[in-house]
């Protein structure tokens, strides 16, 4: 269960690949962008992702209530004014795909309608992202699924009704890529309405790799996502949070960033596989385990007791299991203090190490 982006494998059992959002992050400065490009790959992200629009091919320049902005970090807006400061130029886009190829990274981006899509297409993008605002928009995850390219398909705010008509409309569609993210399409996400259980119900149910588009603050969740099976993390990453852009105020500053890619490498780690073979490191470690020594010099025929044998570290007696059969026999010589006990110092117990007669 895994697609392919570039020849690199995204799945279960596979390396985190873990994107960064630019978003509007650039503040309308390519200069600034590919600084955000060269600074997510030295905070070890695999990916960059842009956003793929105008704000004439998102909505229309209207100042009548439906298109205003309420409720949101970008309250105060309508539709159409807060596009025009977010989208990424579309002349740019050639660019920042060739200086991302050359840093090693991958380079993609959602399309918000079927012209971008198209535009895409002739970049040769490796891959696509639907928004969880667009999951709706049949059309386009037809459009985007015709292309034959993976695609990440994030799920904030939608039902599992919605869900299911999206997949069965990019698999119809001739899709045989998809990775859907769990996502919760708040700006910042609270943590306590992440819901992070669902990450291993998607996987089950739609038979596909799940990750996790974040929108929380910090790297916690995400961290945590992928101890619970998230194979892609997706996080905005600004240079610094201080400046005015519309997302700024929710996504990672570079040092936050790398970070969170140290975090998640060392969770991969250590999830490992179901084992219960002893390590290297612990079979240095058994012999500080108990066992049974004499703890108190002990006089040929005198009877072993709980004041002469404990079990005690470290591990070069006999095993504990064997101390109710050996109180109450004899010594067969005398014993000093700290000699770890074994059954030719017990009269009547010739056996070999595992007990046996």
């Amino acid at each position: 269960m895994y697609i392919t982006i570039n020849n690199r494998k995204i799945g279960k059992g596979k390396t985190v690949y873990i994107i960064a959002e630019l978003s509007a992050n650039h503040n309308q400065s390519i200069d600034k962008a590919i600084k955000l490009i060269e600074v997510a790959k030295q905070a070890g992200a695999d990916a960059v992702k842009i956003q793929t629009y105008t704000a004439d091919t998102m909505t229309i320049d209207s100042d009548k209530e439906w298109f205003q902005i309420k409720g949101t970090i970008w309250e105060g807006n309508n539709l159409y004014k807060l596009y025009q400061e977010a989208f990424t130029p579309w002349e740019w886009q050639s660019q920042l795909k060739q200086v991302s190829e050359k840093l090693g990274l991958d380079f993609f981006s959602t399309p918000f309608d079927v012209t971008a899509v198209d535009f895409l297409q002739g970049l040769n993008v490796p891959a696509y992202k639907i928004a969880s605002f667009e999951l709706v928009d049949i059309p386009l995850l037809k459009k985007i699924a015709i292309t034959g390219k993976p695609v990440i398909m994030s799920t904030g705010m939608a039902t599992l009704e919605e869900i299911d008509e999206a997949v069965q409309t990019l698999v119809l569609a001739g899709n045989k890529q998809l990775v859907l993210l769990k996502c919760t399409s708040a700006y910042p996400a609270a943590a306590q309405e992440m819901n992070l259980n669902a990450i291993s119900y998607i996987s089950e149910k739609y038979k596909v790799p799940v990750g996790l588009s974040d929108h929380t603050l910090g790297s916690a969740v995400a961290v945590a996502a992928v101890a619970l099976g998230a194979c892609i993390i997706e996080k905005h990453l600004t240079l610094t949070r201080k400046d005015p852009g519309p997302d700024a105020t929710f996504s990672m500053e570079p040092a936050e960033f790398k970070s969170m890619v140290d975090d998640i490498r060392i969770v991969e780690k250590a999830l490992g596989k179901v084992s219960f073979e002893v390590t290297e490191k612990e079979k240095e470690n058994r012999v500080f385990r108990r066992s049974l020594f004499v703890v108190k010099d002990i006089k040929k025929g005198e009877t072993f007791s709980a004041k002469n044998i404990r079990s005690i570290r470290p591990g070069h007696g006999l095993h504990t299991r064997y101390l109710e059969q050996i109180l109450d026999k004899k010594a067969v010589k005398d014993i000093e203090k700290g000699t770890p006990l074994n059954w030719n110092l017990v009269e009547g117990c010739n056996r070999d190490e595992k007990g046996r007669a």
